[in-house]
């Protein structure tokens, strides 16, 4: 698919941004991202170094429009991301394609197609950064932009970034997908991953652990001036399931819960973000009777997703794959007790019966007691509440994320 690409003429590498309460001048960076132009985590992420005042060009590998004032933009279509029969994760699918099973068949198929892609792909990248110059490649997760990444010639040190299920779900569908993460990891000259369980995986694939790494937020974290408490808590028992339909979350799980904690609590109320026209979610509410307690939600605007937790009293991420997901975070920083699949990564942020709770993702009555749980204990609610808030501040801060990150790019490219 031919798609214009447009460079505004670089600044010289002598432009200089003056660093608030300091005395140093800070060179300007040339960064090229290799991301999903779409995903709202890589934009996060992007608009931090537009705003530092840093030169910002996107690969991305799925066509798009954002709004950034990018330096340039070209798509570089891998694994069957510019096909037009390329299907939205939410689309109804048939036989064995469905449920839980056929999420782990698709990722498997696309792994298949989309390593064949790699070599074309990867042409085009390296004649986009030869054009740019940049001092530094970042590639915003391992498959597939990761791959791409690590297989073309690039002029600069190459970052890669792991996301939530890199590792534990893409790397193990087959021989050659876990091939070729290992061999981009060797090719990688610096690692940025959401938890610290990615970083001892990362090693066990062949990154070298001599390599610069940095653990923070995937989208670099959370804004406190959006994400915070409301000033009075909620009084009434709305849930909120904010992650959507994912191969890896087990809204099957989810819905079936419902019945459980409504037959004790008939007043407790379920909103679920990205959900309103979604065949699957109407299908669970329909066969369940849960019209009048279930809320499917349309897909809100990052900056809109604040309230939605300010109304919840707890909310819930029943995933079998995570890293550190940002609607967990988002959650906790609003004061919303965290109800999530019991993950090596997750329990690097709860400590299940102090600041959340964690339970079997594929087991209904567990979640449900969970669930229950939170509704009926307040003083749980408001000491998570004061903790949560602590953790996020100290650990999950966008500016103080950002600047680690900073750091971090300095340390890649030779300050």
């Amino acid at each position: 698919m031919p798609v214009a690409i447009y460079f505004i003429p670089k600044s010289e590498h002598s432009v200089k941004r003056f660093a608030p309460k300091s005395l140093w001048y800070i060179a300007a960076m040339r960064l090229l991202f290799v991301a999903d132009g779409r995903s709202p985590i890589a934009l996060n992420w992007m608009r931090y170094w537009i705003e530092r005042g840093d030169e910002v060009y996107l690969a991305s590998t799925f066509a798009c429009a954002p709004d950034l004032p990018l330096r340039g933009l070209d798509l570089v279509p891998v694994a069957l991301s510019g096909a037009r029969s390329a299907l939205p994760a939410a689309a109804p699918r048939r036989g064995l394609l469905r449920g839980p099973q056929g999420a782990v068949l698709r990722a498997a198929l696309r792994q298949w197609l989309g390593l064949l892609s790699l070599p074309r792909a990867a042409r085009r990248l390296e004649a986009i950064a030869a054009q740019v110059r940049p001092d530094l490649v970042h590639a915003m997760r391992i498959p597939f932009e990761g791959l791409l990444a690590a297989r073309a010639r690039l002029p600069a040190p190459l970052v890669i970034s792991s996301w939530g299920n890199d590792f534990t779900l893409h790397a193990r569908l087959s021989p050659w997908m876990g091939a070729a993460m290992r061999s981009a990891l060797r090719a990688a000259a610096a690692l940025h991953a959401d938890c610290r369980r990615d970083l001892r995986l990362a090693h066990a694939f062949g990154f070298d652990p001599r390599k610069p790494t940095l653990v923070i937020p995937g989208n670099g974290g959370i804004d406190t001036n959006l994400f915070h408490p409301p000033p009075v808590p909620p009084a009434e028992p709305v849930i909120v399931n904010p992650r959507g339909f994912r191969g890896y979350v087990r809204n099957d799980t989810f819905f079936r819960a419902i019945p459980l904690v409504l037959a004790v609590r008939p007043e407790a109320r379920f909103r679920c973000a990205a959900m309103a026209g979604v065949p699957a979610a109407e299908a669970w509410v329909q066969k369940l009777g849960l019209g009048r307690a279930v809320e499917l939600l349309p897909p809100r605007p990052h900056t809109e997703m604040a309230a939605l937790y300010q109304s919840s009293q707890a909310a819930v991420s029943p995933s079998t794959h995570d890293g550190t997901p940002n609607t967990l975070l988002e959650a906790m920083a609003c004061g919303c007790l965290p109800i999530a699949g019991d993950l090596d990564s997750l329990r690097e942020w709860i400590i299940p019966g102090e600041n959340g709770l964690l339970v079997d993702p594929t087991d209904p009555v567990s979640l449900a007691q969970a669930i229950l749980t939170a509704l009926d204990d307040p003083s749980l609610r408001r000491q998570a509440l004061k903790t949560n808030v602590r953790l996020i501040a100290e650990r999950a801060e966008y500016r103080r994320c950002m600047a680690q990150a900073e750091a971090f790019y300095r340390q890649v490219t030779g300050g």
